[in-house]
């Protein structure tokens, strides 16, 4: 394949733009928002099989745009969600099948499901299954002579072609390629939505691709106007388009390569966009038609590529634009960069929707490893990034409802075994108003975003009303920062980040959970400890340059009874030889009595620790700890919450202790209870924005004006949609 169009760097150098032009449209724009999420475990019966792990992936709508259809590989079925009421989706039942449904797409009244029901991946089988949507029953099959993955119907119901992808094992041979028996496409005439098996036409696809020619691997398909077929081969680098009615082979190009620049490809506890990956292999995944002579790929990769973003390609396989590094650029300014998983392929592009609202032809595009849909406008030209959408763990499908202005994405990730949040489909309307999300994001330094993720401790700028200082936990081990927040601005921006160092370079081994201001431009640090890890419990003072002055380690009557549950949060105290740090500990020690937790003291004059007990509240299903501390007024006040997510979130509360309360006893003693009064019950404003709740309410400060922040932490996009919620609460009266 010829050169074709780079432009990577004009635009890195928009994303910001456009992002920022999105976060404020015009008061008749219309814009995308959630309105509601869906837990697939809520099909499930109740008991103990809604705790079996479930999986939303492939999502499509019946054709009266009432009904969502997604299917559920693990659970060997598919799921239907009534959606008459968009802001308030129902469980509509599941159908059961032998094997596990790969791809499902409506026709009339009818849902056609790929289904795999392989023995073997050298043995591949599976079968069409036509499901009347009314009845929820299966009416009939047909055998497929492969395994499949990707299923499409043409625009008038006529006729629907399913990727047989015959997938490799990655296991023999470390999943290189040939592996038999080869992939190909197969045809099949529908009528009132049913399949007629006989009517069954296989495409070959062997001597197609320079990449294992002999073994193409078809992964996606699309039908556009004409009844041409766009075929994604993604292992094999490769897009065919394909005469839907004679099965013939119209065109076929390799997918080709990106030069990526300013990437980053460590993981290495650290976001610096510093790196190259010349000669980049597309590998397309999912492909949708722009009209009936341009295809828009994702390229996620699988093989040995991935080019971290999407292309648009005419039916010759001219490149007509190329997104290089500037999709995953704009998802690091809203803190979703997913560093722990990104070495290889960045933020993974995998999914694809394309359809028209009103007058606009839009493209969504899913980042599986961001969990973030990118909404552009096509122009025919260089598309405008309108919005990112915040969506549940790893968007893996889509669906348009143009008629009824509403989008809904499948989150195939399910985290019940751990705890975590369950597999969602999440649906979203676009309407006349304000992107309520994202709630923070960055700026730019030398053309590239500021990466960030994790925060956790807040603390006010002095005398600098809507300006905060934040910090990143240990997700960012490599890369210990203070960042300051404009929150004067909608959404909020981070316009500086402060390396914290030792010795002149970043300091190793911090786990920082709490900051505060020392009153002459440096900051009080709380590091959480872990001995596994070996990280210690600590109090850091560095300068206003980030640079670590002074270590404070826990005496041995505290360290004692030490579990990794330390430092949540650091504060300051009175004046002079008064002056007190205030320090929060999350969760019970060795040596508390159970529902309590320490409230730990140090005078900076006198070097004198001490500690108070703190009740919480008592615990349910999980734990209940502290996640913050921060003096404001006559107060103390702390986040108390609990480990907890989703529809089982109870806690996440802010509390006030009075400083008169605050009279630290010797450690090692019996410790005064304080007495704590409720300020603000945080999960309304954790609901606000129609996603699941999430656990990690991490951060609250009071700015110089009187108005209290809360942050959450989003993980770093490990096992996290990779949400950062930033809002305000309002005044607060601290008398």
């Amino acid at each position: 394949m010829g050169d074709f169009m780079t432009i990577t760097s004009r635009v890195t150098a928009l994303a910001a733009v456009l992002l920022a032009s999105a976060a404020f449209p015009a008061a008749a724009e219309p814009v995308f928002n959630r309105i509601a999420s869906f837990a697939v475990a809520d099909n499930l019966p109740e008991g103990d099989a809604r705790k079996a792990p479930t999986s939303a992936e492939i999502i499509t709508a019946s054709e009266d745009g009432n009904t969502l259809v997604y299917s559920d590989s693990p659970g060997k079925r598919v799921g239907l969600i009534d959606i008459t009421d968009a802001k308030a989706p129902k469980a509509a039942g599941t159908v059961s099948f032998a094997g596990e449904p790969t791809s499902v797409t409506i026709a009339g009244a009818k849902a056609l499901v790929a289904v795999n029901t392989r023995e073997s991946f050298v043995k591949p089988s599976g079968l069409l299954a036509i499901v009347d949507l009314a009845s929820k029953k299966v009416d009939a099959t047909c055998d497929l002579g492969g395994q499949p993955d990707s299923i499409a119907v043409n625009k008038d119901r006529t006729l629907a072609a399913i990727a047989i992808e015959n997938e490799r094992d990655e296991e023999l041979n470390d999943g290189k390629i040939p592996q038999m028996p080869a992939g190909d496409l197969v045809i099949l005439s529908l009528k009132d939505g049913v399949a007629d098996c006989g009517s069954l036409k296989r495409v070959t696809l062997t001597g197609l691709a320079e990449i294992a020619g002999e073994d193409p691997e078809p992964e996606f398909v699309s039908f556009n106007g004409k009844d041409e077929i766009a075929l994604t081969l993604q292992e094999n680098n490769h897009i065919v388009i394909i005469d839907g009615k004679t099965g013939t082979v119209k065109t076929h190009f390799s997918a080709g390569t990106v030069d990526l620049k300013n990437i980053d490809t460590k993981r290495n506890g650290a976001i610096a966009f510093k790196d190259e990956q010349p000669g980049r292999k597309r590998e397309p995944d999912a492909v949708k038609w722009l009209g009936d002579n341009r295809i828009v790929v994702a390229n996620e990769g699988d093989y040995e590529g991935g080019s971290r973003g999407f292309t648009i390609f005419d039916t010759t396989g001219k490149v007509l634009f190329e997104s290089g590094a500037s999709f995953e650029h704009a998802i690091a300014a809203i803190g979703h960069y997913p560093e722990k998983r990104s070495s290889a392929k960045g933020v993974e592009p995998e999914g694809l929707e394309a359809a028209k609202f009103g007058d606009d032809n839009l493209f969504f595009v899913l980042s599986e490893r961001a969990s973030i849909v990118g909404v552009y406008k096509d122009t025919g030209a260089e598309p405008e990034l309108l919005q990112l959408l915040p969506s549940g763990i790893s968007p893996e499908g889509a669906v348009a409802i143009p008629a009824r202005n509403l989008f809904a994405t499948a989150n195939e990730v399910d985290l019940v075994e751990d705890g975590g949040a369950r597999s969602h489909v999440m649906i979203y309307e676009r309407a006349e108003g304000e992107a309520v999300y994202p709630q923070i994001r960055s700026a730019e330094k030398d053309g590239l975003p500021i990466g960030f993720g994790a925060l956790s401790g807040l603390a006010a700028v002095a005398d600098k009303p809507g300006f905060l200082r934040a910090v990143n936990d240990s997700v960012y081990s490599s890369q210990p920062t203070i960042f300051t927040i404009d929150a004067t601005q909608k959404p909020a921006l981070i316009t500086e980040a402060l390396a914290i160092t030792r010795d002149g370079a970043p300091a190793q081994k911090l786990d920082i959970e709490g900051i505060a201001n020392d009153g002459e431009g440096g900051f009080w640090l709380a590091s959480e400890g872990n001995s596994d890890k070996l990280y210690s419990h600590a109090i850091f003072h560095v300068n206003k340059k980030g640079e670590i002055k002074k270590e404070i380690a826990l005496p041995e009557a505290l360290r004692a009874g030490e579990t990794r549950f330390g430092f949540e949060g650091i504060t300051v105290v009175g004046e002079g030889d008064e002056q007190t740090l205030w320090m929060a500990v999350q969760r019970e020690w060795k040596d508390d009595e159970k529902g309590f937790v320490k409230l730990v003291s140090y005078n900076l004059k006198s070097e004198e620790w001490g500690a108070v007990r703190y009740p919480l509240e008592k615990a349910g299903d999980g734990w209940v700890g502290l996640s913050e501390i921060s003096v404001h007024g006559d107060y103390a006040y702390v986040i108390e919450r609990d480990n907890l997510i989703g529809q089982a979130a109870k806690l996440k509360k802010i509390y006030r202790v009075a400083l008169s309360e605050l009279k630290p006893a010797a450690l090692g003693g019996e410790l005064p209870v304080v007495k704590k009064e409720e300020v603000r019950d945080l999960i309304p404003e954790l609901k606000a924005l129609n996603g699941y709740v999430v656990d990690k309410v991490e951060g609250f400060t009071v700015d110089a004006a009187g108005n209290g922040y809360v942050v959450t932490d989003n993980d770093g996009v490990d096992d996290s949609s990779g949400e950062t919620l930033f809002f305000s609460i309002g005044a607060i009266n601290a008398m």
